[in-house]
Formats: structure tokens, C-alpha cells, sequence
């Protein structure tokens, strides 16, 4: 079978169970669109619009995935759950023995809240709190991944006033450039995030004279949405000599963090009638958990230390759609408008990153294709999420979906404009659950008062 990376091909050979397997499971039945077993014009009529609605089946495939790719390497999954921080979603995590990557003690407290295992929790962050390094502390997680030589300090005096040994891992910048958008690069000197690579050496020299210390491991993220294997090869290598040297110093170094970032297919083609991505011609050029372990398990294998990873968009980005309602048709000039009840507030990615999404029909009906900016409501010429965008002609109340918004979607959702937030739905083949009730203007002011 031939892998596409960055154009050239390998030939490998890889399980059937880890290629033949859905995308996600949003699919067309006799031409309307389903989640798993549910027709989402039955969601949009009983749930209203905009909505988001997850299918369960999905998230459990991705996860089960990545993790069964792994398996030839002493591994544990920690879900990047700032991708998706529902309770619910946390749940399905939990229950498959994931682990969580938090960046906040709101996390945490999610985590939780959702019966997560908070000693398989990493706490990850550039501004970690006095407060919040205490909560974590308290709430006995397994591991801080350190940011920088001021942080490492400051988690020493915190552990000290509990009388607690907080274990760290620093996370080490190995200036990759793993490409894509500047807004999520994290692994060059250019960003924020880690310790050079040239310093590592003195700050875990550093830590281990620290008494309520324990140097636990090495972590390293080098960004997202990386669709190929050569920038992962190409950091592992550089940190893995780190890694030998660190375990024989340090008695207690027991984990090697890698991070996440793994790529999904945003151009699903479903519209054309598939929904199974080893379909997509877009799909192929794409690195996959088969290509992911074959290339680095090898290498990851013969150092002897348990590796973390902190995929979040693979596990849960196909897994969700939002679903809109057109609203109008409007035409200026040559330029047509199809204006949706969703906006910018609901789904900020193509405002905030310029990302593509896929946008279809919910029912499919033969009135040929225009040429249309897909906007929402909001008083932004930001507030779009396709610009001239070859889309099957619509009218108003039809239905679109916008695939591939399960990470970074809700999670980043505000009330400008008082609009309130929509809700989150999930299905489990006929079984459909509101996992978060759509805000009501009540709650749009609540917290709020008239006193001055």
C-alpha cells in the first residue's frame, strides 16, 4: 500500500483494521445526512439551530486508533481536552483509560467532574498560577510539563509550603518547524512555549537540586495540524539522546512526552458520496496512526521509558459537525451571500486561522451548484466561513452542515452580539443525548448586575 508523504510514496504494510475504518460517521441515506443512525434534520427540528452534534462511535474509533497503533511501545494516550471539554465527551475518554493533557485548573476540575483518572493528567501551560499549581498539587496529578526556569521555581516553593514533591517534566523546544499556520506553531524560538534546546541540560541540573522536585521526564510539542511524518522524525531524533542521557542521571526519569498535532482530513468530499476518508484523494497525502507508530515506535521503543501523547483534533475533530440554518440568499453585484444563523461567535476557526471547512447539504436536493460566501449574522466582515465557495444551490431554511468542527469549535465559542451558545448533542447510534443545554437569555446575564 502506498503512503503519500510530503509527494513521495513507501510502500508498507499495514492492519486492515487501522486503514478500513470511517472517517467519522456522518454519511448520507437517501440523500439526507445522518450521524450514525439519526437524520440531522430530526435534531435540528427537535434541538433547534445552530447545533452541535457529535458522534460517539467516532471519537471511540479515533482514540481506540492511535492507541492500538501504539501498542508496540509502552504508551498512554492523554486526550488535549482544550480540543473538546465536554463533560460527556471526557466521559468516553475516561472509559476507554485515557489520560488528559490539561492547561488550566478548570480542566482539571472537569476532569474530574467527568470520573477521569487525575493521576494520568499532565498539566501543560506557559502561565501556570500560584493557585492553580496548588489545586493541581492537591488533586495529586501525575506530572507538570515545565515552560520555563521561573515556573520550575515556583512549583518548587508551592509543593514546599503543601510539604509535597511535585513531579515535572520540562518541556524542551527542539526548534522543528512543523509548518501550518504561524498562530499554531509551537516548536521554533520563535514561539512561546518550552525551554531551548541548547539550556535543557542546566535546567534539569537545575531541578535536581530543587528538594521538592522530582524530574519525572522530557516533553516536547512542536505544533498542530501536521499532516506528515518528517517533522516528528526530525524532533523525536534530536530529543532522544536527551532522553538516554537523563534517564541514567536521574533515578526517577521515567517518560518521554511527545506531544501531539496529528492532522485530519478537513476536505472530507462527502457531498460526493463517500464518507470514508481512504477514499479521499486529500485523505492519502495525509499521515495516518499506522504510518505515525511505524516510523516512531521503532525508535521510541529501545530507550525504556513509558511515552506520552497528547493527540486532541484527531481524536475528536471528524467526530462533530455544527449544523445552520440558512437564513436568506442575498445577492450583491456578481457576488452571491448565503447568510446562516451560525456565525464567527459559534465557530471561529475560519475567522480566527482562516481554516477550511467542509459545508453541505443536510438534504440533498438536484438544483445544480453556485458560487457563494457563506456568512453568519454577526456585525464582522470577519464573520464568514467560506469565501467563494462552489456549494450546491440553497434556499432559505435549508440546512448545512459544517463537517469537522468537533475540536476547537464549541470550546472557542463566545456571546459577542449576546448570541447565546448552542447546544452540544450527542449520538450513539439511535440514542440521542443533550450533553449541553442551548444558553437562554437568562443565561447570557447571569453573574451580571445593575448595581454601580
Amino acid at each position: 500500500m502506498l503512503i503519500f508523504l510530503d509527494g513521495s510514496a513507501r510502500s508498507y504494510y499495514i492492519p486492515a483494521f487501522l486503514i478500513h475504518t470511517p472517517m467519522h460517521s456522518f454519511h448520507y441515506k437517501n440523500n439526507e445526512l445522518h450521524c450514525e443512525d439519526i437524520a440531522l434534520t430530526h435534531l435540528a427540528k427537535k434541538f433547534g439551530s445552530p447545533l452541535y452534534v457529535y458522534s460517539k462511535s467516532t471519537i471511540i474509533n479515533h482514540y481506540k486508533k492511535l492507541d492500538k497503533a501504539l501498542s508496540g511501545v509502552d504508551h498512554q494516550v492523554c486526550f488535549a481536552m482544550k480540543a473538546n471539554s465536554n463533560l460527556a465527551v471526557l466521559k468516553i475518554i475516561a472509559e476507554l483509560g485515557g489520560g488528559f493533557d490539561v492547561v488550566s485548573a478548570g480542566e482539571i476540575f472537569r476532569v474530574e467532574k467527568a470520573g477521569g483518572d487525575l493521576s494520568k493528567c499532565v498539566f501543560a501551560g506557559v502561565g501556570k498560577t500560584s493557585v492553580e499549581i496548588e489545586y493541581a498539587l492537591k488533586k495529586k496529578i501525575s506530572c507538570f510539563n515545565i515552560e520555563s526556569e521561573p515556573e520550575l521555581e515556583r512549583i518548587n516553593v508551592v509543593a514546599k509550603k503543601l510539604g509535597l514533591k511535585a513531579r515535572v517534566a520540562v518541556r524542551v523546544n527542539p526548534n522543528v518547524e512543523a509548518g501550518g499556520h504561524k498562530k499554531i506553531s509551537t516548536g521554533t524560538y520563535e514561539n512561546k512555549f518550552g525551554i531551548a534546546f541548547e539550556k535543557i541540560r542546566s535546567v534539569y541540573a537545575r531541578a535536581a537540586k530543587l528538594k521538592n522536585i522530582e524530574i519525572y521526564g522530557l516533553q516536547m510539542h512542536i505544533g498542530s495540524r501536521i499532516p506528515v511524518i518528517t517533522p516528528y522524525l526530525e524532533a523525536v531524533k534530536k530529543i532522544i539522546p536527551l532522553v538516554i542521557e537523563f534517564k541514567k542521571k536521574y533515578p526517577t526519569f521515567k517518560t518521554f512526552d511527545i506531544g501531539g498535532g496529528i492532522e485530519i482530513v478537513y476536505n472530507n468530499a462527502l457531498e460526493s458520496g463517500s464518507s470514508r476518508w481512504w477514499d479521499s484523494t486529500d485523505a492519502r497525502k495525509f499521515l495516518t496512526p499506522a504510518v505515525y507508530a511505524k516510523e516512531l515506535v521503532p525508535l521510541l521503543k529501545p530507550i525504556g521509558v513509558k511515552i506520552i501523547i497528547e493527540p486532541g483534533r484527531f481524536i475528536v475533530g471528524n467526530a462533530g459537525v455544527l449544523l445552520t440554518n440558512v437564513e436568506y440568499v442575498k445577492k450583491t453585484g456578481s457576488k452571491n451571500f448565503v447568510i446562516v444563523d451560525a456565525a464567527m461567535n459559534d465557530l471561529i476557526r475560519p475567522a480566527l486561522y482562516e481554516s477550511y471547512h467542509e459545508i453541505v447539504p443536510v438534504q440533498k436536493k438536484a438544483r445544480g451548484k453556485f458560487t457563494a460566501d457563506i456568512v453568519g449574522p454577526v456585525c464582522e466582515s470577519g464573520d464568514c466561513f467560506a469565501h467563494d465557495r462552489a456549494i450546491s444551490k440553497v434556499g432559505e431554511n435549508d440546512l448545512l452542515a459544517i463537517m469537522s468542527a468537533g475540536a476547537y469549535g464549541f470550546v472557542m465559542a463566545g456571546n459577542y452580539n449576546s448570541r447565546p451558545l448552542p447546544a452540544e448533542i450527542l449520538v450513539d447510534g439511535k440514542k440521542v443525548s443533550v450533553i449541553r443545554s442551548r444558553q437562554t437569555f437568562e443565561d447570557l446575564i447571569a453573574g451580571e448586575t445593575l448595581k454601580n
